[in-house]
């Protein structure tokens, strides 16, 4: 004998139109009611028709996410599996799948996004990154499609819901950790020009250098690959200088590896050569020799915040546009320390 809605119903106590509620996960359904209805579905093994029901309330129960580089190489990068694993951890609690664009390029991507919202494959998407000018944004908004950003937008942020941290603030506090130890020539190394979350972290960095009125040489500032190759590169233009530096800021830990890694193959010390900071917090900062002082931007729960706040759209597309901050925290380990 088959389980039905009324059976769950019997078993949670509440009404089969409730069971019907929590199946589509109404947000009027307080969260306890959801659990205890959920948990009398497995204990009857009750399964919904989902495939029936997806297709009279016309929702995939998908959602898909964007990265701002081919699979391949964004997931060399620990922060894209860690804020993915928060996106997922939510969209698991709802029942909700997750589709991952594999583009190559920012032109495979765009079809992609296209195939995605035309072919009522995804509720919605989570962009794992804001850069200018960029054509899916646009795509998007031209669409009226529920869309949420993991960064600041570049352009149209009041229109935009997005989840982010203070970056601007969060650089400008490690730039200024390093003017307190007493270095002067401190260093950026920094993402693509395009990228806000580079822009912000720059910004922060100049605002701190400048009311120091300290030196700031454009050859300070080097832009490359969020990768440990583009660390290395950096470090082969900052240390042939005249001056190099004695102190980095750097946007992102797996940069800040290939930086370390570069150093030690030419004789610099940290800290007793170059103090270095770093952005992110990931796995790899504590165990890096020596243990990194870096920004932790809880990358974990920037996508637990992506993934709430982009189901509250799927659900109601006249949802005002969301500002979150995601407070961040500085961890001072041992990759600083005052200039001799």
């Amino acid at each position: 004998m088959s389980i039905t809605i009324k059976d769950v119903a019997k078993r949670a106590g509440v009404a089969p139109s409730t069971v019907s509620r929590v199946i589509a996960d109404n947000p009027r359904i307080s969260m306890e009611t959801k659990k205890r209805v959920r948990k009398a579905m497995k204990d009857l093994g009750y399964h919904p028709n989902i495939n029936a029901r997806n297709l009279a309330v016309r929702s995939s129960q998908s959602i898909g996410v964007i990265m701002p580089s081919s699979a391949d190489v964004a997931l060399q990068n620990p922060f894209f599996p860690e804020v993915l694993r928060g996106i997922g951890s939510h969209l698991h609690e709802v029942e909700y799948s997750l589709y991952v664009s594999t583009g190559g390029n920012e032109e495979t991507t765009f079809e992609e996004v296209q195939r995605m919202v035309n072919g009522n494959r995804v509720d919605g998407i989570i962009l794992l990154y804001s850069r200018m000018n960029d054509p899916v944004q646009e795509f998007l908004m031209e669409k009226k499609f529920p869309f949420v950003i993991v960064g600041k937008p570049f352009e149209n942020e009041s229109e935009i819901t997005y989840v982010d941290n203070n970056n601007v603030q969060a650089s400008k506090d490690l730039t200024n950790h390093l003017i307190e130890l007493g270095h002067q020539h401190i260093a950026f190394i920094g993402g693509s020009k395009e990228l806000t979350v580079t822009s912000d972290r720059l910004h922060g960095y100049r605002s701190a250098i400048k009311e120091a009125s300290l030196p700031l040489p454009d050859e300070y500032i080097i832009h490359t690959a969020f990768l440990k190759s583009g660390g290395r590169e950096a470090v082969e233009k900052l240390f042939q200088l005249d001056t190099p530096p004695t102190g980095l800021v750097v946007a992102d830990d797996l940069m800040t590896l290939g930086v370390m890694n570069a150093l030690e193959e030419l004789g610099i010390n940290c800290p007793e050569d170059v103090s270095i900071t770093s952005f992110n917090n990931l796995y790899l900062s504590e165990i890096t020799t020596p243990a990194l002082t870096t920004v932790d931007i809880q990358i974990y729960n920037l996508g637990v915040q992506s993934a709430r706040c982009l189901l509250e759209l799927t659900k109601n597309k006249d949802e005002p546009a969301k500002r979150i901050i995601i407070p961040y925290d500085i961890k001072y380990r041992k990759s600083t320390t005052p200039i001799n």
